[in-house]
């Protein structure tokens, strides 16, 4: 059965064969769909080919095949921010984060919803590291992998003066050796409470969440984390 007029967002464009493309969208009511888009090349084709980058939002039809579909039809519903750097890369981080993370055809309106709102965030001013945050714990709380950040493993509230691991399964765990890699519970409150913390338990915050993300990502890790990563030494030197 076709689908009509789906709304959505390009997460990543590949080329297929000498003329198409294969595009992931993350759709409205249909999440994670890619689709087969038939000969782009040409100039006829230029507002189509426009609407298939990454971050364009847009209305797609399209015919589901299996594990994939053609793409009949995609119109643009708006123009797509202009990121540059930190912010570019950033979007590149979050989009191959969904393409590992959500599976296929398996509907996740909040998750449409929520990407929304972070490309305008990605747009305008603001703490980055914050959104990125931010968007990571939603982002688990949608998937069902979600955390009580603010109790640890037996229930008990989290103290701010104390130290923590985040841990996959358990949430956070008291460390009272306070090994490397672990979180103060200040931290954990502040991105529990939506609110935004010193710089260095914002630090603390990207470590803590990037070893749950990769609990769940499995042995390969994410490429945009090195450039990530190589973006904020080069702006320490």
């Amino acid at each position: 059965m076709r689908v009509l007029a789906q709304p959505a967002y390009v997460l990543h464009a590949r080329p297929w064969r000498e003329t198409s493309l294969i595009v992931e969208l993350l759709s409205r009511d249909h999440g994670r769909v890619a689709v087969v888009a038939r000969g782009v090349q040409g100039a006829k084709r230029h507002p189509l080919r426009a609407a298939l980058q990454p971050l364009q939002h847009l209305r797609a039809d399209f015919l589901p095949q299996g594990e994939m579909a053609r793409l009949l039809q995609a119109e643009a519903v708006d123009a797509a921010p202009l990121l540059q750097g930190e912010a570019l890369m950033a979007a590149f981080y979050v989009n191959e984060l969904l393409l590992r993370l959500v599976p296929r055809q398996d509907p996740a309106p909040a998750l449409y919803e929520r990407y929304g709102e972070l490309r305008a965030e990605f747009a305008a001013p603001g703490e980055l590291a914050w959104t990125l945050r931010r968007f990571e714990r939603d982002l688990l709380e949608i998937l069902g992998y979600g955390l009580p950040l603010d109790e640890d493993e037996h229930g008990q509230p989290v103290d701010p003066a104390g130290r923590y691991r985040l841990d996959a399964e358990r949430g956070p765990v008291r460390d009272r050796s306070h090994e490397a890699g672990s979180t103060s519970g200040a931290a954990l409150l502040a991105l529990a409470a939506d609110r935004l913390p010193p710089p260095e338990q914002l630090l603390e915050l990207r470590s803590a969440l990037r070893g749950v993300l990769s609990a769940h990502l499995g042995p390969q890790k994410l490429k945009s984390w090195g450039l990530l990563s190589e973006l904020a030494r080069l702006g320490r030197d």
